[in-house]
């Protein structure tokens, strides 16, 4: 993957200001909500992480484990995701493979073909079983990325396999992206793959799930922003209803962004809104977006468009 012109305005210097390396993450002053002079939505935004399912479990079957009433909410579709997200300027949106399903990635797959140039896909596939033939054909279906993800495995025993291997092999060489579900202990392990396989597209998903027990600890981000040093690594900004404070308007979270803004750039970052989990339990999906639009009062205006939408077209829809 070739790396992208650096956004013009994004000097050096800025970058050395925001990066704050000798600033604890928890110190850092919070930024205002600032207010756009142009306050409504710009359209074709890019939403970078949402799950979709339906209740129509007749056609689309759960996978084994699973129950209709495991599906909270009980119903996601598309025309259910547009009525939140398209008000706000969203016309654009990565599918990411919902659990419910597991290997069989059909409901995500027909809906990218119901909805042509709407959706682009992160498919999950068994690694166990010709991972590399399976991603190829995938690809040819609208998928740009595979999510792989952690559980409890410590980080070298879920990326040190050799079915593991053959995956960032095939991203290597299909320029699909390793989508990663991990825990903040697993950064260094990610960071040997990267060094094993550095034409590999990684996505980190969620801010690589720091702050996720109501803590953004300094270390945690220092070693994700070690992996910036790896030119094929982007992170997502996003499933702020789950992160530290976990209460809009989710400005707790601005010290850590301006962290990962001076050290991956706006160019590898993306946000996105994890849907539908950010439009449930009192979480909306406006105060989602709104967040880069105006909140995080450090970005200028072309970061705003790295992070709405040119990391994820370049990444996930290219």
């Amino acid at each position: 993957m070739k790396d992208a012109a650096r956004p013009a305005g994004f000097s050096l210097s800025r970058r050395a200001l925001l990066s704050g390396g000798a600033i604890a993450a928890g110190t850092m002053m919070l930024p205002s909500c600032a207010v756009a002079k142009d306050d409504k939505p710009t359209p074709g935004y890019i939403d970078a992480h949402v799950h979709v399912w339906t209740p129509d479990t007749k056609s689309y079957p759960l996978a084994k484990g699973y129950k209709k009433s495991d599906m909270q909410p009980a119903s996601f579709t598309p025309e259910e995701l547009f009525s939140h997200c398209k008000p706000h300027g969203v016309t654009r949106i990565v599918l990411i493979q919902m659990s419910y399903y597991r290997y069989d990635n059909s409901y995500m797959l027909d809906m990218i073909r119901k909805h042509q140039g709407v959706f682009s896909g992160v498919a999950v596939i068994d690694d166990r079983d010709q991972p590399a033939a399976t991603m190829r054909r995938l690809a040819k279906q609208g998928v740009r990325g595979f999510r792989i993800v952690q559980r409890e495995l410590s980080g070298d025993a879920w990326l040190g396999t050799k079915a593991m291997a053959q995956m960032w092999k095939c991203g290597a060489e299909e320029e699909l992206a390793m989508c990663h579900l991990c825990q903040p202990h697993a950064f260094g392990a990610i960071g040997r793959m990267c060094v094993k396989f550095p034409k590999t597209p990684v996505v980190i998903d969620h801010y690589g799930r720091i702050g996720i027990d109501g803590t953004i600890r300094k270390r945690d981000v220092d070693n994700l922003c070690a992996l910036a040093k790896h030119k094929n690594v982007f992170v997502k900004v996003s499933a702020y209803y789950a992160l530290g404070k976990k209460k809009a308007p989710y400005l707790d979270l601005a010290p850590m962004t301006r962290r990962l803004l001076g050290a991956f750039g706006p160019e590898r970052l993306m946000w996105a809104s994890d849907g539908p989990f950010q439009v449930v339990g009192g979480h909306k999906y406006g105060p989602s977006i709104d967040l880069v639009r105006r909140g995080f009062d450090f970005l200028s205006d072309d970061d705003r468009q790295w992070l709405l939408r040119k990391t994820a077209e370049r990444v996930l829809f290219s």
